[in-house]
Order: C-alpha cells, then structure tokens, then sequence
C-alpha cells in the first residue's frame, strides 16, 4: 500500500468520538428539533385525521337489536283469532360492508322480524346506503324497502354521529316510508354511563302497499267475503345514545298496528306490545359504547395536547440549543 493511502488506526479514544455519546452531544439540537417537529406533526395528524377516521362508523359490521315484550297480543292471521299473553320478539339485524367506489359510506342490507316462538307475525327487508360520517341514509346504488325501489330514504338509519349533541335528528321509519323527527327528551345514566334519550312518535299512519283481502268477519263486519284492508302503525320509539361516539346504547318500541278496511267500517289489532331491549345486549353496547368513548376523547383531546406540549418543548430545546452552537465559536475568537 502506498503511503498515499496508507490511513493510521484508529485508536479507542478517536473511534469513540465518532460513534459514542460525543456524537449524540454534537447532534442534540437538530435531533431534539426533529422529534419535536415529529411529536407536533403525529398531534395535529391525530386530532385532524385520525380522529375523523375512528369516528366513522365501520364499514363492515354486524348489529342485532333484539326487543321484546314477554306479555303482548297479536292477532295470528292463519285462524284469525286474538292471541294475549304471549312473547314476542322484534329483531332488527343489520350486515354492513364498504359501499363500491366511496370508502365513505357503507352498504347496509337490514331484516326486520317480528314473531313468537312458533309464529312469523311481520318480516321487512331492506337495503339502505349509509354515509358514515353522518349516519344518514344515501340515495343511491339499489336501496329498497320491502322490494319497493322508488323509496328515497333519508335521515338517520340505526346509529347516531359521532358527537351526537343536537337536539333533532331525522329517523327513517321503514315502515311508513318517512323520516319523523326524533326529539332529545333528556339525560340518563345506564350502568354508568351518560346517555342522551331522544323519543319518536309516530300517530296512526297507513303503511303504503300494505292493502289486503281478509275475510269480512276478522273485521267484525256482519258479512260474508272479503273486504281490503290495510296495516296501519303507531309508534313510541325510544333510543338512548351515548353522545361522544353516537352509539345506541338502549332501545325501546310501543307499537299498536291495526288491520282497517279502507271503508272505514271495521278494524282489528294486529299488535300491541311494549318491546325493549334484552339486559345482555344493554349490557354489551353499554361497555362497547364506553370504550369507544374513552378512545375518540383520547385522539382528539389528550394525546394531541400531550404530543404537542411534548414537541413544542423539544422543538424549542432543539432550537435553543443549535442558537448556543453558533455563538460558541465567536466567543472562543474573541477570546484569542
């Protein structure tokens, strides 16, 4: 080797200095201001971005509401005869996935049933596209109600925004094909947790399309044959959500359906029953609505506050200490 390039060892002392803690002294101020660039960008990504992402309802899911009334009366229309005293059930069960070509809704496919254990009194399928940031119904990409396509639904679906604070929100009802205003009717704590309780009620309204033969007498009518009638409902709808992250935490259905003839001569109750929630379900969606809760608060509030103090004092450490950098070399010339 030549001595042109020949190089002399290293000695312990000369390598520690480039690689040990004096490298990490002479490089402090621009890492300190680096990580602290980085502390306040992550705060600002967290409470402006993903905030808005966790706040979102998923776009894939299962939901099932279960109401039930163990004490209620329908009418079995297979032998026409009054039923009192029995359980029934009303489930709403919905399967969500990511709508096609808008990552911001989803495309729910609904099943409303309601029936005893040994018969189906009503059942409803439904499609609905829900924008997930609002949590209202989207007209669009083959919504129906019941097979009836030239629905336009609107207001919200199931579940709340996100924030949930206002005091009106629009709820379709499936049923009568309109958007009646649910109304904030209180505050109300449910195995610890604040709830705010909105209430729906619905007077007596024909359900359209819902016009049938049925046998005179069912009526009590004093005739043989025939005569149409139609299915008409009244409803209290009662939800209770909680209001950071807009989920259903409880829920409750008074429904009185009746069968009329449309001449106005004869009517017969179809349903009465006063439905709730099963304690399990409250349960579940209590602890679930909980955990949602405490996380969008933490993304949105504490960890931004707590990232960005961090980073602005290690931006300003980092800052500080790169100003002390450059006068140091001044005063050391001056001193000469």
């Amino acid at each position: 080797m030549s001595p042109a390039t020949a190089r002399e060892p290293l000695t312990p002392e000369a390598q520690a200095a480039r690689t040990g803690p004096g490298v990490l002294r002479r490089n402090a101020a621009p890492l300190l201001a680096a990580f602290g660039a980085f502390c306040i960008t992550f705060a600002l990504l967290l409470r402006f971005f993903l905030y808005s992402q966790i706040a979102m309802i998923p776009a894939d899911m299962r939901m099932e509401l279960r109401l039930t009334d163990e004490a209620a009366t329908y009418l079995d229309t297979s032998t026409w005869k009054t039923v009192k005293d029995t359980e029934v059930v009303r489930s709403i069960g919905v399967t969500g996935t990511t709508s096609p070509g808008n990552p911001g809704w989803s495309a729910w496919d609904m099943s409303t049933d309601t029936a005893t254990k040994e018969h189906m009194i009503e059942h409803m399928d439904r499609r609905v596209i829900v924008d997930r940031s609002t949590g209202t119904a989207v007209n669009c990409c083959g919504e129906h109600v019941d097979g009836d396509r030239a629905v336009r639904q609107a207001g919200l679906v199931l579940s709340w925004p996100a924030n949930a604070t206002d005091d009106e929100y629009a709820f379709y009802d499936a049923d009568i094909r309109a958007a009646p205003r649910m109304v904030f009717d209180g505050t109300e704590d449910i195995g610890g947790t604040a709830t705010r309780r909105f209430v729906q009620r619905i007077s007596p309204t024909q359900v359209p399309q819902s016009s049938r033969e049925v046998p005179a007498a069912a009526l009590g009518l004093d005739r043989d044959g025939t005569v149409d009638a139609t299915r008409w409902v009244e409803v209290e709808r009662t939800y209770w959500i909680e209001p950071v992250s807009g989920n259903v935490v409880n829920a409750a259905e008074k429904r009185t359906e009746t069968l009329r003839s449309e001449s106005g001569r004869g009517e017969r109750v179809l349903l009465d029953a006063d439905l709730t929630l099963q304690d399990t379900q409250v349960s579940a969606y209590t602890e679930n609505a909980r955990s949602t809760r405490l996380l969008l608060i933490a993304v949105r509030t504490y960890l931004p506050i707590v990232l960005g103090a961090v980073g602005t004092v290690l931006l300003a450490a980092g800052l500080l200490a790169a100003a002390r950098a450059r006068r140091g070399p001044r005063h050391d010339l001056t001193g000469q």
